[in-house]
């Protein structure tokens, strides 16, 4: 019996494109570039095994792809929180908004719960990476990271703290039992006061998982200083590790930057003088703008110096991320939600939405340190991206209401609905060596 070559052929080829991963292609009415702040019409974007295989507005669709139709929608890449607290819910009733409470009453494992169910209402909201920067507890951080990394759960890409390093008591104010027994409010800090104590800290969130450095750098009257802080610089350098520090006064803050920090949190510690060395050696503000809307949880006389210092910094220059340091319960919001309405202090401050969203995608992923492998909506890349109904480089707001959500090249969310079920497994399909 003889076989015809193009049966044959024929045959070679169903038997490659049964072996091919599924190729997915997405039409985008609009999409958006926000690093140049520029959209394209009418594009077509491929991915395949998880990855951005073509972006074009003539990009041909192979025969058998799964169309996913957003052509009357805006595409852009995901969203990044530059600083929030997944596996710490601080509310009203019980802890009355006391947040040292909240380590008391709930178990590293209940925070670990937590941190899951949070991830899931940060990708829901667009957010893709998520800057998980300490309070979790016994490591519950690099257990939400490992777990989405192998696939039991979705959530966004989780770049780690491990517990927070500082001075003995860290931002608490132990009674000596507390402090020298560690019968209670511990493992939220690492103690470290000596080089060798901060030499073991640092190794120590290395080794179980952390995936950046971060420090308390004025939590206690004497604070760490400039030789601490590049000790601990110098130490996390050694596995390629930044560091952030938590920096409450403008001299921890000069102290930080005079150390060699990557990124500094919160803005009480920023100042013109401040902002103009930041911006000079490229030191990341993650200024945890808290918006007044959010009632219960900073003060008209606080907002509006945010909003000035964070006009300040936008000014003058400085390399900002959106960053919330969201860790507490709004009755009525989820956590992304939570996080998406850190744009008003933005708004307030007079930032154009095109450095908004700059702040929010490129800027993050640069922070993050993702920027060559995921973020950017381009060939090669991790396949995250979201979709909205408007324009965010003509009103931010458009954030607000995320209808698609793709993430490594699974959708999470489609018409504004949920469906998670592909990134629940059985097992850990990417492999079980993830740390």
């Amino acid at each position: 019996m003889k076989l015809h070559l193009s049966v044959l052929f024929g045959l070679l080829a169903a038997a490659v494109t049964a072996q091919s991963p599924q190729t997915t292609a997405i039409r985008a009415g609009r999409l958006i570039d926000p690093d140049t702040g520029t959209s394209s019409a009418n594009q077509v974007i491929l991915v395949q095994a998880r990855k951005i295989t073509a972006v074009g507005a003539n990009v041909p669709i192979p025969q058998g792809a799964d169309i996913i139709d957003l052509s009357k929608a805006t595409v852009l890449p995901g969203l990044v929180d530059a600083h929030n607290h997944l596996a710490l819910t601080y509310k009203e009733v019980p802890e009355s908004n006391v947040y040292y409470l909240t380590y008391v009453l709930d178990s590293t494992a209940l925070r670990a719960i937590q941190a899951v169910s949070n991830g899931i209402q940060m990708l829901s909201a667009g957010f893709t990476i998520v800057r998980d920067m300490g309070n979790n507890g016994n490591y519950a951080d690099t257990a939400l990271r490992v777990g989405i990394e192998q696939g039991w759960v979705p959530g966004p890409t989780i770049i780690n703290s491990g517990i927070i390093i500082g001075s003995m008591g860290g931002q608490f104010s132990p009674t000596p039992e507390m402090a020298k027994d560690h019968g209670i409010i511990y493992p939220e800090y690492l103690d470290a006061d000596t080089p060798d104590e901060i030499v073991k800290a640092v190794r120590q969130n290395m080794l179980f998982g952390a995936k950046v450095i971060k420090i308390c750098a004025d939590c206690k009257p004497w604070g760490y200083s400039v030789d601490d802080i590049k000790l601990v610089v110098h130490e996390a350098a050694k596995a390629g590790f930044k560091v952030e520090a938590h920096c409450q006064t403008a001299d921890g803050a000069r102290r930080a930057i005079d150390g060699g920090v990557w990124s500094i949190a919160h803005d009480s510690g920023m100042t013109e003088e401040n902002h103009r060395l930041m911006a000079q050696k490229g030191v990341w503000r993650a200024g945890t703008e808290t918006p007044i809307s959010l009632t219960g949880h900073t003060t008209r006389e606080r907002y509006d110096r945010t909003v000035k210092m964070l006009k300040n910094a936008h000014d003058l220059k400085v390399p900002l991320t959106f960053s919330t340091d969201a860790d507490y319960w709004v009755p009525g919001k989820t956590r992304g939600q939570v996080a998406i309405e850190f744009i008003e202090t933005w708004k307030a401050a007079g930032v154009p939405a095109p450095d908004i969203l700059r702040a929010m995608t490129t800027n993050g992923y640069k922070v993050s340190e993702t920027d060559k492998v995921r973020g950017p909506i381009k060939v090669g890349f991790a396949a995250d991206l979201i979709a909205v109904e408007g324009n965010p480089l003509e009103s931010i707001d458009a954030l607000r209401r995320v209808t698609f959500v793709m993430k490594d090249g699974l959708v999470f969310k489609r018409d504004g609905v949920i469906t998670p079920e592909m990134f629940f497994n059985p097992g850990p399909v990417n492999g079980w060596r993830i740390r």
